[in-house]
């Protein structure tokens, strides 16, 4: 298939229960109007160096945003600004209206779920209770899981196929087996926006598919997710739009069509390719050529 702060909050003593004192929750606080996402002029220091300057994306319900751009880019480091773990310079990252920069760690939990590129697990937890750790943002510090809690796990364990592997130890299972099981353990989080930081990295081309199917299904369901991806063929197959960065800057956004040109490739990547029309997958496909073929060497 292609194409923190310190607020106040109590437990009602049920599943989502974190609920602000005027009875609200990140969840219910989505301003009309407002993208899934947005990042406003986002820049970046790590150890006195600018790895982000000025970005500024959107990305909407239902949508799928890939982002490309070589090694060092800042695409990790811009999907960490979103989720709260980067602090910016400089800039705004909101979601659903809020900024998250007001928003304490449970409740960036309840609106942004992340799927991260190591699949490495280091306890030997099942498979379901691995992915009922996704819930752990919408149940009270004291609370126990509730129905709607167990509903979303079995829920997210189907949909990922993985069944058949409920109470085997994640530590015994596959890289792909366990992509599945990060991947699970974001859906039964329930949130808007899904960040994935290299989904396909270390999987075999079979994994690669299935992962990116899956992705593709729930944006399609209506969630909205960004997604880092290091290979530029299924970005475009996969996506609806794409973000190109280089040294921490925007150096195109648009259809993946408009993105990849042998022009902004040049620019980016400094490699020479040749951008034509898969006509299985109808979507760009770039191919890279050697410096031998460039200078017209045989």
């Amino acid at each position: 298939m292609s194409k923190g702060n310190d607020t106040d909050s109590v437990d009602n003593g049920d599943s989502n229960n974190t609920v602000e004192r005027d009875g609200s929750s990140p969840a219910t606080r989505a301003q009309a109007g407002e993208p899934t996402l947005r990042v406003e002029n986002l820049s970046v220091d790590l150890g006195g160096t600018q790895v982000l300057s000025s970005v500024s994306l959107q990305v909407e319900q239902g949508e799928l945003v890939g982002l490309v751009g070589p090694n060092g880019a800042g695409k990790t480091t811009l999907l960490g600004a979103v989720r709260g773990t980067v602090s910016p310079a400089d800039g705004n990252v909101s979601i659903e209206g809020t900024t998250v920069s007001n928003l304490s760690a449970r409740e960036i939990g309840q609106l942004v779920a992340t799927v991260p590129q190591e699949t490495e697990l280091s306890f030997s937890f099942s498979v379901e209770n691995a992915v009922a750790m996704g819930r752990h943002p919408h149940i009270g510090r004291f609370g126990t899981a509730g129905s709607k809690d167990h509903a979303a796990v079995a829920e997210a364990i189907e949909r990922t196929a993985l069944s058949a592997f409920v109470d085997r130890p994640v530590t015994e299972l596959s890289g792909g087996e366990r992509q599945r099981v990060l991947f699970a353990r974001a859906l039964a989080q329930q949130t808007p926006l899904l960040l994935l930081d290299e989904p396909t990295a270390n999987l075999d081309i079979n994994h690669a598919i299935r992962t990116l199917d899956l992705v593709r299904s729930v944006v399609d369901d209506g969630r909205a997710a960004v997604a880092a991806i290091h290979d530029l063929n299924l970005a475009a197959r996969y996506c609806d739009r794409l973000v190109l960065l280089t040294a921490g800057e925007v150096v195109a956004s648009g259809t993946p069509r408009e993105v990849l040109t042998s022009e902004t490739l040049k620019t980016a990547f400094g490699a020479t390719t040749v951008v034509d029309d898969d006509h299985v997958t109808n979507a760009p496909r770039v191919t890279a050529l050697s410096e031998d073929a460039e200078s017209g060497d045989r």
